[in-house]
């Protein structure tokens, strides 16, 4: 398997969470009001699966590899705005935590930004996976030779491996900052 296959493998669950996303908003435009809960959840979804696993192991592995190639400046663009664009997702995910927290606190304003986050990421996701799907990450891997491709592999299988340490480190560690107040 090339080092990409993972990363298309996790755009196919990250498709399915942005279908549940959509369904969401299509309640929300409906009835006006949105599963706190839910949002919860899809926020950690995008925050631990989307952005930290799989985003950290395009930036963290693969553009770290490409850089480091004498790569075409087409190539080169694609990464800077891949890298922008993850950041945006970064962003918006952020501002959807910060309104899904208002209005679970009964501030009804806030469903406007939720409504607005949601309909951002939902149309900004599919397009983003399309265009490292079929425009980046087939054509990059003739840079790497085939033990590159395999190291780069070990490497991302490595990466994921330490996520879950991480996560429930985190967790542990609030669970105790909330036991201390």
């Amino acid at each position: 398997m090339m080092p990409i296959g993972p990363l298309m493998i996790e755009h196919r669950l990250i498709e399915r969470m942005i279908t549940l996303m959509t369904e969401q908003l299509n309640q929300l435009q409906k009835d006006h009001r949105i599963d706190v809960r839910f949002i919860e959840q899809a926020v950690q979804f995008m925050k631990a699966y989307a952005d930290q696993c799989h985003h950290g192991k395009e930036e963290d592995i693969l553009f770290r590899e490409l850089r480091n190639k004498p790569i075409t400046q087409e190539h080169d663009r694609i990464i800077t705005e891949l890298m922008e664009e993850h950041e945006w997702g970064r962003n918006t995910t952020g501002r959807l935590v910060e309104a899904n927290e208002r209005y679970g606190k009964g501030e009804d304003k806030a469903l406007g930004t939720i409504e607005a986050c949601l309909k951002d990421l939902v149309a900004f996701y599919p397009q983003h996976i399309r265009k490292e799907d079929k425009g980046f990450f087939i054509p990059v891997m003739d840079y790497f030779t085939e033990e590159e491709k395999d190291a780069m592999l070990k490497e991302g299988q490595a990466f994921d491996s330490n996520l879950i340490h991480q996560e429930y480190d985190r967790m542990v560690s609030q669970l105790e900052n909330s036991r201390e107040r």
